[in-house]
């Protein structure tokens, strides 16, 4: 394809996973594209056939050989874009895809000298069979091999600012007002921590399938071979292909676990939403600068500008792929009686809820990896606030045994704007001993962090 091509492909795309943000999220058309769809068909009809040959039960389809083996495999591991346009020329003509697969392997088995094996191909199957063991590999594969490792390395340069910025003081807010001090890497260590957490629940997820007929009764497979255990069958299969059998269905797998997992990267995607929204407040407050772009536009009428712009991108695209997240939750599970269709074309949205995730997590670490700490900043604003520090006066007071510590503080304090210099003159008229007076003149603002820096070293 010529750059000329590419780009105009690009620009007349609807949507911009396939436009604007195309070569950001490309990795994932080998998942979830209508010719991965495909591939998947194609891996889940002929593992199925070499399942049915090694069964010694079933004479209808014999025992393949390893080299008749591989070349069925390679089917769907050589895969190509001629094989999908292919099966897109079936469909046409029958205007049903799976159907179209199956006609299309029945052509590749007579090429190859198998076409005895034809019949055996989607042998007893109902199309749902075929569909969702390949959604079911399709969701596994994109998670494991793309969506994790994107997300491992923002949780990894996360992990990084945990570290470098362990002990840097920091003006904490609750309720947007000046509150008891913290550290930055304390606070991203809180982010890192809930962001593994959430991560391993993703990752634990296991996914189900079904192989089980029309109307989950094996009713076809035992009308013509009643002798073969077809729940043992149905069970090694579709443990062979990593998912986790589920017996129970009626013609479809109920896509239980197709919501599990997208609840889990909802769950993600909701923490990073408030990662990047507390970075856009740290920027605008000045505390994290960011790395100017050579050539970049911050504004098209204001020079001086560096926009939070990854992390505005990020929040956007998160939230987007959270909507639909949470309606593939209040969809997906729920189908008339033994089978409706409403569920087929929401199906194929799954890649543009994943595509729009791996976006918010690419521009996410691009922006973490721009941010530079202000520490002269942050300890301006923490030094202009040492009000935070009557929480630890009337604390230490409490411990003293001193009468009413919090009243006689907030009573100083609550809605005025003082000084270190009010609080020792405060401290200086205490009726306590000189050594806890002497303790009380000590405290400062940017040292007054508790065990934040411990805990921001550690690996929760």
């Amino acid at each position: 394809m010529t750059t000329s091509t590419h780009d105009e492909m690009t620009l007349s795309a609807i949507s911009p996973l396939d436009g604007r943000y195309r070569k950001d999220v490309a990795v994932l058309s080998g998942h979830f594209s209508e010719a991965a769809l495909w591939q998947y068909r194609v891996r889940v009809e002929v593992e199925y056939l070499i399942f049915l040959s090694r069964s010694a039960r079933i004479s209808l389809v014999p025992q393949l050989d390893g080299q008749q083996a591989g070349a069925l495999r390679n089917l769907y591991r050589q895969f190509s874009l001629a094989d999908a346009a292919a099966i897109a020329v079936w469909d046409r003509k029958v205007n049903h895809d799976v159907k179209a697969v199956e006609y299309w392997l029945r052509e590749k088995l007579h090429a190859q000298g198998l076409g005895d094996y034809q019949e055996a191909v989607h042998f007893a199957l109902t199309s749902e069979d075929v569909n969702n063991l390949a959604y079911a590999l399709m969701v596994q594969g994109a998670r494991d091999t793309v969506l994790l490792p994107a997300l491992g390395d923002v949780l990894g340069h996360l992990r990084e600012l945990q570290n470098d910025l362990a002990a840097a003081p920091l003006l904490a807010k609750t309720h947007g007002q000046p509150a008891t001090p913290t550290t930055m890497g304390k606070e991203m260590a809180v982010f890192a921590a809930r962001i593994n957490h959430a991560l391993e629940v993703l990752a634990q997820t296991r996914l189900t399938g079904k192989l089980n007929g029309a109307t989950g009764t094996f009713a076809a497979h035992v009308a013509a071979l009643p002798e073969v255990d077809w729940i043992t069958f149905s069970s090694a299969f579709i443990k062979f292909l990593g998912l986790e059998p589920n017996l129970l269905t009626t013609q479809i797998e109920p896509h239980d676990s197709l919501v599990e997992v997208g609840d889990a990267l909802r769950r993600v995607n909701t923490i990073l939403v408030g990662l990047a929204q507390d970075i856009w407040r740290y920027i605008s407050d000045g505390i994290f600068g960011q790395a100017a772009v050579a050539g970049e536009v911050g504004s098209s009428t204001m020079p001086h500008k560096v926009n939070p712009i990854d992390f505005e991108n990020a929040e956007g695209n998160l939230l987007l792929a959270n909507a639909l997240l949470e309606f593939f939750g209040r969809k997906l599970p729920i189908s008339r009686l033994q089978r409706d269709l409403s569920d087929s074309t929401v199906l194929r949205n799954l890649g543009v809820a994943f595509g729009h995730s791996l976006f918010g997590y690419q521009r996410l670490l691009r922006g973490l990896r721009k941010l530079a700490f202000n520490a002269e900043k942050a300890g301006t604003e923490l030094a202009a606030h040492p009000e935070v520090l009557t929480e630890a006066i009337q604390t230490i007071l409490r411990r003293e045994r001193y009468p009413e510590p919090y009243e006689a503080m907030k009573k100083l304090a609550r809605g005025r704007q003082i000084t270190l210099a009010d609080l020792h003159e405060f401290i200086n008229q205490l009726d306590v001993t000189e050594d806890v007076r002497a303790e009380l003149l000590e405290l400062r603002p940017e040292t007054y962090i508790g065990l934040a820096a411990k805990l921001a070293r550690r690996k929760g």
